[in-house]
C-alpha cells in the first residue's frame, strides 16, 4: 500500500502500480458509461488495457478516446474513505507494442488465454492529469509530467531477463520478499513486472507490489537493491 505521508506525485504512481484493476470511464453519446477493467502499466508507467472489440467501452472508444481510470486502494480498509485513490483523466489508443503486450500477459496470466483473439486488443491510456485522494484533507491534482516523469523506463530492456533470473534462480528470494517484507502468504509468488522504482509480485488472484529504498536506474542498482532486500527479509 502507498505512504499515504509520501507526496502526491509518487503517492499516486505507486498506487497506480500496485492495483490490477480500475473503473474505466468512457462517453457513450455524451455520457459517462463506467465498467471495469484490468490494468497493467508500461515501464513508463502507462496504463495499459487488454480490452474486447465487441465490449461496450471500446465501441465508445473508437468514438471517443477520452478516458478516466478510477484506481481504488482501499480495499480492506474498515474506513475506505481514509484510503488512497487516484482518478487519471488522458486518452486511450491502440497498441501494437508486442513488449507491452507481453507486459500485460505478465501481470495477468490468465489473460493469456484470449490475448491472440482477433477481436482483443491492447490500449495505451496517455495520461493528461490525476486526481489523487489519499484520505481525509489529502486531495491534490497531478500534472501528467509530475505523475509520470521521463526515465522510469530505463530498465525495459532487461526487464525480462531479470524477471526470468530472479523466477528461476532466486525463486526463495521472492517468497521472502512477499512474506517477510510484505506481510503475504509464502507460496508460490512470482515477479511479473519490474521498473525503476520496484517490482510487481503475483500469486494466484493476489497482487503486491515491492518498492526500492531508492530508483534503480541500471541492472547493477537493481541487484544491489535486490539483495539488500533480500536480506533485510531474512534479518526480520
Amino acid at each position: 500500500m502507498p505512504d499515504a505521508a509520501a507526496s502526491p506525485a509518487p503517492t499516486a504512481r505507486s498506487l497506480l502500480r500496485s492495483q490490477d484493476r480500475a473503473v474505466l470511464a468512457t462517453l457513450m453519446a455524451g455520457r459517462p458509461y463506467a465498467s471495469l477493467v484490468l490494468i497493467a502499466t508500461s515501464p513508463a508507467g502507462a496504463p495499459l488495457l487488454l480490452i474486447s472489440d465487441l465490449a461496450q467501452h471500446t465501441l465508445n472508444l473508437k468514438e471517443d478516446a477520452s478516458v478516466s481510470l478510477l484506481v481504488d486502494g482501499t480495499a480492506g480498509l474498515d474506513e475506505p474513505l481514509t484510503g488512497p485513490r487516484v482518478t487519471l483523466v488522458g486518452r486511450a489508443a491502440p497498441s501494437e507494442d508486442e513488449a507491452l503486450l507481453a507486459r500485460f500477459v505478465a501481470r495477468h496470466p490468465s489473460a493469456g488465454f484470449y490475448a491472440g483473439f482477433r477481436d482483443f486488443h491492447l490500449y495505451a491510456v496517455t495520461v493528461e492529469r490525476a486526481h489523487l485522494v489519499a484520505g481525509f484533507g489529502r486531495i491534490d491534482w497531478i500534472a501528467a509530467e509530475d505523475l509520470l516523469p521521463a526515465g522510469l523506463d530505463t530498465l525495459a530492456a532487461v526487464e525480462r531477463e531479470i524477471l526470468a533470473h530472479m523466477n528461476k534462480d532466486h525463486a526463495d528470494a521472492v517468497q521472502l520478499y512477499a512474506s517477510c517484507l510484505l506481510g503475504r502468504e509464502s507460496d508460490g509468488w512470482v515477479m511479473t513486472g519490474l521498473d525503476v522504482e520496484g517490482a510487481d509480485l503475483r500469486r494466484g488472484g493476489a497482487v503486491a507490489r515491492l518498492p526500492f529504498a531508492a530508483p534503480a536506474r541500471d541492472p547493477e542498482s537493481v541487484r544491489a537493491e535486490l539483495l539488500r532486500l533480500a536480506a533485510a527479509a531474512k534479518a526480520g
